[in-house]
């Protein structure tokens, strides 16, 4: 196991930092630059709609509440709700606080840009999600990288499309599965410790199995409804609390937003010598537990948003851009600055960096967001606990959907009932094993998903471009969806089911 654990590491360390052991093979990692390159390009080549675009998209956001009726898929609030359930987890926690230490506050600052360019990436691939997406046999609309790639490809890049699958249902048994079903367990378990109860983990993971069992069984009706009501009150909660505290330190807020843009280009070790290294470090921390916090060119989030109620692939395209922007420059940025500006944990009464309070107390990963809290303000480390637990649930729920479509389009429709209850079972037992070492696949993982999907989006920009530049118009050529589906009838015809 331990000779395992190496390799993955050693290969995980290639992917996303260049490195081989202590060798540097490449400048920076070849997903790290991939994914910024292909933010870049998209960027530039939409003309920064992202940017210019934010205040329409989010007017489309809530106007998305309501769809146009189709039975057999969900409205776009709902889509976007289901995307950021999957997106928002334990990475606005967890994995801010792992950004930091691995590479300081300066990997805020590359987080910032893993999103900005993200909202671009998100657009494309959104709207391809869209245009190209298929109904079945049983009405059910069907979408994401690998029905882009099937009909917006063809055959020849059909390998794209399959190595995508693998690396979606490899990425959601592990981390969009069996490490939040233990995040919850351990958060629950260790609580009731504090209480003087003794809760056994194989308890928590019966009511995490058999709540994600009553969501899932459903299908996406069912999942889009549960989305659509929790994750907009979560994130609003989290956000309010977050905004209170910083509001409570806000003479710290300034010193912590240098720090993070002097430490992202190692403004304050140029002295020692160190600069280049400590620069390529928070870039990697930064860009990798931004992409596992946002997903934007992953692929996963245009699986969901291809399931919306709309004929309009550029509407929905912006309105994915959204789920970029409160993932990343909202909740996780709050998490950040919260971090940063909480005393005795980056800063002293003076504002000046001191010893880090994980280095201190030996903690780590979401403990850090909860002792900041905790410090901030009584019962701050019980609001982590309780918000923890609600951001993994919803991303289990997310993720069963992202793993049932990646199935059901290697093998067939009918293992949709079968895959349903197969992930309950993974539930469980990531809720009372030792997942440390499936963790550690979290950033492989996603390498395996984002690496075909970044290649298909590049592909497909002539297409993309074409829909930016008629703005979705579904009179013209580009504009609409091709809606497929078996027998070759436009999907809006074909029969509903229940």
């Amino acid at each position: 196991m331990d000779s395992l654990e190496h390799w993955i590491v050693m290969i995980s360390d290639l992917v996303w930092g260049g490195n081989w052991g202590d060798q540097r093979i490449f400048p920076m990692g070849p997903i790290a630059l991939i994914l910024l390159g292909s933010g870049l390009f998209f960027m530039l080549r939409l003309g920064a709609r992202p940017l210019r675009r934010l205040g329409p998209a989010i007017g489309e956001v809530w106007q998305g509440r309501k769809g146009n009726g189709d039975p057999n898929a969900i409205t776009p609030w709902q889509a976007l709700s289901t995307a950021l359930s999957g997106q928002v987890g334990t990475g606005n926690l967890a994995g801010v606080a792992t950004a930091i230490t691995l590479g300081g506050p300066g990997a805020i600052f590359w987080m910032w840009i893993t999103a900005f360019f993200g909202m671009a990436l998100a657009f494309a691939e959104s709207s391809l999600a869209i245009k190209f997406r298929e109904k079945d046999e049983y009405g059910r609309i069907n979408g994401g990288p690998m029905y882009y790639i099937k009909n917006g490809l063809g055959g020849k890049w059909m390998i794209l499309a399959v190595l995508f699958c693998i690396g979606t249902i490899f990425s959601a048994m592990a981390t969009g599965g069996m490490v939040q079903a233990n995040s919850i367990t351990q958060t629950v378990v260790r609580s009731a410790e504090a209480s003087g109860i003794g809760l056994p983990s194989w308890a928590v993971g019966l009511v995490i199995a058999g709540l994600t069992f009553m969501v899932i069984i459903g299908g996406i009706k069912s999942i889009g409804s549960v989305a659509g009501k929790v994750v907009p009150f979560m994130a609003a909660l989290y956000v309010g609390v977050a905004l209170i505290v910083l509001i409570l330190n806000a003479p710290q807020i300034p010193g912590a937003l240098w720090l993070i843009i002097s430490s992202a280009f190692g403004l304050q070790e140029a002295a020692g010598g160190a600069t280049g290294y400590l620069v390529l470090a928070a870039m990697r921390a930064g860009i990798a537990r931004g992409l596992f916090s946002n997903e934007a060119g992953q692929g996963s989030a245009p699986i969901a948003h291809a399931a919306a109620q709309t004929k309009n692939p550029v509407v929905q395209g912006e309105i994915a851009m959204i789920g970029v922007f409160i993932d990343t420059l909202v909740i996780c940025t709050m998490t950040a600055l919260v971090i940063l500006t909480t005393t005795g944990t980056w800063t002293t009464e003076a504002g000046t960096v001191t010893t880090h309070i994980w280095e201190a107390a030996g903690l780590e990963a979401s403990a850090i967001t909860n002792e900041a809290y905790a410090r901030a303000f009584p019962g701050g480390g019980l609001f982590v606990s309780v918000c923890l637990a609600l951001f993994a649930f919803t991303t289990i729920i997310g993720w069963s959907y992202y793993a049932e479509q990646a199935v059901t389009f290697l093998i067939g429709e009918w293992a949709t009932h079968p895959i349903r209850v197969f992930w309950v079972g993974v539930i469980f037992v990531g809720a009372i094993l030792e997942v440390r070492f499936v963790w550690m696949f979290g950033d492989l993982a996603n390498a395996s998903m984002a690496f075909p999907n970044l290649i298909a989006i590049l592909a497909l920009s002539g297409v993309v471009l074409g829909m930016h530049r008629r703005n979705g118009d579904p009179d013209t050529p580009d504009g609409n969806s091709v809606l497929l589906e078996h027998a070759g009838k436009p999907a809006e015809s074909a029969p509903p089911t229940g």
